[in-house]
């Protein structure tokens, strides 16, 4: 073979595509699991392959040099096309696990204590969870498909709308006795669920008790106060075992509130911003265990949809409140089987 034609290292062509995507090395380093050392030596020995430097270290920043911005489209459309031949594969192999992502929540609340009925209807398809607050990779980390809370859908991947949330105060029956107006919450200790700092407008209990208007002048309830959380599902198991109030979200609480373990003592509720989605690499939900799966995931959610708008009817699970319920002192819990009734 011709020295012309010999192929560069794949290691640095790998480190260049991330740095010329994120156009930062500390960033690519990140994403590839490498020091900022690491992935500069492999740029140097790549630069030193083609002759010549592909970018230009400036104080704070990297530019692409004339180089640099003619091997990037090859690399892109070359590790792309290496990563659909990579999911092809894996989709041949019909015995192996279909492995989905999603947030400790939802897995532990909502996915979990339904899959029985997947595998009773899809013996054939083992299903592995990772749950994880953090967004996986779905060639890195080996996942196939990722049920996520998110602002939009991710450019460049197939994504499928599952359902608009809401948040609420939610408790045992036994503590909403003594829960009559918003200003009672001043005398309950307050859950927090500090994943919800993630999200965008940052909705917990300091902008639940602005909206319910108890947040300052007489009466004004602490919205910062009580133990906090970095799951959700921890917060609600608190609140479950009647150690306060927690804000919590209508998708991972429909069992409890079905069942009347937890009871929503006011129905003020606040929008849960972003959306469940469904996420995969683009068109891997068209045939085989994933689409299966799918269909069961957008069959679940619509049961759960229509168990949740049969309890709070007045509330849209697609956009804003019908109508807002006005929070007075006679207020009663919007739950089955109130405790006050």
């Amino acid at each position: 073979m011709p020295e012309s034609d010999r192929l560069p290292p794949l290691g640095g062509l790998r480190a260049f595509e991330a740095a010329a995507r994120h156009m930062s090395f500390a960033r690519a380093a990140d994403e590839l699991h490498l020091t900022p050392a690491a992935l500069s030596w492999r740029i140097r020995k790549l630069e030193e392959h083609f002759g010549q430097p592909l970018f230009r270290r400036l104080n704070r920043a990297i530019k692409l040099t004339e180089a640099g911005r003619a091997l990037r489209p090859g690399t892109e459309a070359g590790f792309a096309a290496f990563r659909d031949a990579q999911r092809a594969v894996r989709r041949l192999s019909e015995d192996r696990p279909l492995v989905v992502t999603a947030g400790p929540a939802l897995t532990a609340k909502w996915l979990a204590p339904r899959l029985f009925r997947f595998a009773e209807t899809h013996p054939d398809i083992e299903l592995r969870f990772v749950a994880s607050l953090r967004i996986m990779d779905f060639d890195r980390d080996g996942i196939d498909a990722a049920v996520r809370l998110s602002q939009s859908p991710p450019p460049g991947l197939t994504a499928r709308d599952l359902w608009v949330d809401r948040l609420v105060p939610l408790c045992t029956p036994e503590r909403a006795r003594t829960l009559r107006h918003p200003r009672d919450l001043a005398e309950h200790t307050l859950l927090h669920d500090d994943s919800l700092a993630l999200l965008a407008g940052k909705p917990d209990w300091p902008a639940w008790l602005r909206a319910a208007g108890v947040d300052g002048g007489a009466g004004a309830v602490a919205g910062d106060r009580g133990p906090r959380f970095s799951h959700a599902d921890h917060a609600m198991d608190a609140a479950l075992d009647n150690a306060g109030v927690v804000l919590g979200r209508f998708l991972v609480s429909e069992r409890e509130l079905t069942a009347g373990r937890l009871v929503a003592p006011f129905g003020l509720t606040l929008p849960l911003p972003g959306v469940y989605r469904f996420v995969c690499p683009e068109g891997a939900e068209r045939g085989g265990a994933l689409a299966r799966f799918l269909a069961w995931l957008e069959s679940e959610m619509a049961a759960t949809r229509t168990a949740v708008q049969a309890m709070f009817p007045d509330i849209d699970f697609a956009g804003p409140d019908k109508e807002r319920r006005a929070i007075g002192s006679d207020r009663k819990p919007i739950a089955p089987q109130s405790p006050r009734e």
